[in-house]
C-alpha cells in the first residue's frame, strides 16, 4: 500500500480524514489538481493622469483537485462524501499533504464540492461517483 497524500484534520486517524492511497484492494488518488493565488491591487484614478495602482495584498490561495470514488476500487464513495459534507458544513479547517509535501501555511476549509454519480449500486447507493473539490487557504491569525 502506498499512501501518497492526506486531507483531514488527524492524519493519525484514518477514520478522520480522507487519505489519498494506492494499493492492490484501495484506489483513492487525485486528478486535476490546481493550485492557484492572486494579489489584490487598488486603482487610484487621477484627473488628467495616468492611474496609480497600488498592491494592498494576497487573496487566499485555492486547490480544486477531482476525486474518482469507486466501490470496485475498495472505497466507500457516501463515506468519503460524508467527511467533505462535514469539513464544508462545520467550517473545519483541515491539513493537505501530497507526498512529502505540505501544501499552504497552515490549513484549508472546503468552500464547496460538486458530486456527480456514474452509477449506483441495485439498491440505489451510489457505487461509482467523481467529487469536485475547491478548498481555499486558511490562515492562523
Amino acid at each position: 500500500m502506498a499512501n501518497i497524500g492526506y486531507m483531514g484534520e488527524h492524519p493519525s486517524d484514518p477514520n478522520d480524514g480522507i487519505t489519498f492511497t494506492v494499493s492492490d484492494q484501495v484506489v483513492r488518488t487525485l486528478e486535476n489538481f490546481k493550485w492557484s493565488g492572486s494579489a489584490r491591487y487598488s486603482v487610484h484614478n487621477r484627473h488628467n493622469y495616468h492611474a496609480l495602482t497600488e498592491y494592498t495584498g494576497m487573496d487566499p490561495d485555492k486547490i480544486t483537485f477531482d476525486l474518482q470514488l469507486l466501490v470496485e476500487m475498495g472505497v466507500k464513495p457516501m463515506d468519503e462524501i460524508e467527511k467533505l459534507w462535514k469539513y464544508e458544513r462545520e467550517g473545519i479547517a483541515v491539513g493537505l499533504q501530497i507526498g512529502a509535501h505540505g501544501y499552504g501555511k497552515y490549513r484549508w476549509n472546503v468552500l464547496n464540492f460538486d458530486v456527480s454519480v456514474k452509477y449506483t449500486d441495485r439498491k440505489g447507493d451510489i457505487a461509482g461517483a467523481v467529487v469536485s473539490v475547491t478548498l481555499q487557504e486558511y490562515l492562523r491569525t
